[in-house]
């Protein structure tokens, strides 16, 4: 479903040479209307080089900082730099996004982190990739990232869940936890936004995967955060959080699965604890341990149970794809009213 395209391929640029994307002079995208949408949660030694680089990147865009409860000088420096400040109290970045895909309107959202590690400069490739690509989700994918994404556990996190989300939900993606992507309408005003956390990244990425919606990934440079600027991301209790979302997803998603596994796992060990039992009656005639025979017993039944819960709720989440796939195709394409 994704490709990956590296930067320094040039095809975004290419595509404006040749006409394949829309008329783009100075960066200013006819007119399509484009939002920079930014989450903030303590930026202020960031926020305002940040603005600054896209509004100089994208000079015709609507800059727009969602300061989530900050306690320090973000909300007034992204105002004096020239943003529209928005500001959600309840704390965690799926809640930001949610409100912004809610409250701004747009043709085109640019979405990045406040913490400058993301480069502005990058943000017109996405967009023209956007268009040209004529996808609904363009994710700027950061080069190097399961290398070095500021500590070793991070590293190796990143590469573990990207391992495990194509695993369980496809490989069409190769960094879910990228806070870098350019949405279309479409997507955005589909999108449900559940998660409320920094698992708002992976809910983007399944949601992409269940409906079949067209992304496109780009290879990009990532930075890193100003002097000052301290990461909001806790390695064991956002990724216990991230496994439980996963987790989640799963059941949502493939609720066939989700059930069938426990299911197995309860019917082998049921299978696995009657062994004895079934040797002893061979011997014996008799079922001395009758607890034990009624745990088997009511593993086995439940391990049924749990089966046909996962067929039937098959049939239910296959019902809810449909009709999430018939309210993003009711909202128009890219360029139309």
């Amino acid at each position: 479903m994704a490709r990956i395209v590296d930067s320094g391929m040039g095809f975004a640029e290419k595509a404006l040479v040749e006409g394949e994307a829309t008329r783009c002079e100075g960066h200013e995208f006819g007119a399509l209307r484009v939002a920079v949408v930014l989450p903030c949660h303590n930026e202020a030694a960031a926020i305002t080089r940040v603005v600054a680089g896209f509004r100089k990147a994208l000079p015709g865009a609507e800059i727009c900082v969602f300061d989530n409860a900050s306690t320090d000088d973000t909300a007034r420096l992204a105002a004096k730099a020239g943003a529209k400040v928005y500001r959600e109290p309840r704390k965690g970045k799926g809640n930001v996004v949610r409100r912004m895909f809610a409250d701004v309107e747009a043709d085109i959202y640019v979405m990045a982190d406040g913490d400058g590690t993301y480069d502005p400069a990058d943000a017109p490739l996405l967009v023209t990739t956007l268009l040209a690509e004529k996808v609904d989700m363009v994710v700027g994918t950061r080069r190097g990232v399961t290398e070095d994404a500021g500590r070793a556990g991070h590293a190796v996190g990143n590469m573990m869940f990207n391992r495990l989300y194509g695993r369980l939900f496809g490989k069409g993606f190769t960094d879910i936890f990228s806070g870098y992507r350019v949405f279309s309408r479409r997507f955005v005003k589909s999108f449900p936004a559940i998660s409320t956390g920094f698992e708002i990244e992976t809910e983007m990425s399944v949601h992409a995967s269940q409906l079949k919606i067209p992304v496109t990934e780009i290879a990009l440079d990532y930075g890193r955060r100003e002097e000052g600027s301290s990461s909001k991301l806790h390695t064991w209790k956002d990724g216990s959080r991230i496994l439980f979302t996963f987790a989640m997803l799963l059941k949502e998603v493939r609720p066939t699965a989700f059930f069938g596994l426990i299911a197995a796992g309860l019917a082998l060990l049921s299978v696995v604890l009657s062994v004895p039992l079934f040797i002893e009656f061979a011997q014996t005639g008799l079922v001395p341990r009758i607890p034990t025979a009624i745990l088997v017993t009511g593993m086995m039944v439940m391990a049924a149970l749990l089966a046909i819960a996962g067929v039937i709720l098959d049939s239910l989440s296959r019902a809810r794809v449909e009709q999430k796939r018939i309210l993003y195709l009711m909202q128009p394409r890219l360029g139309e009213n």
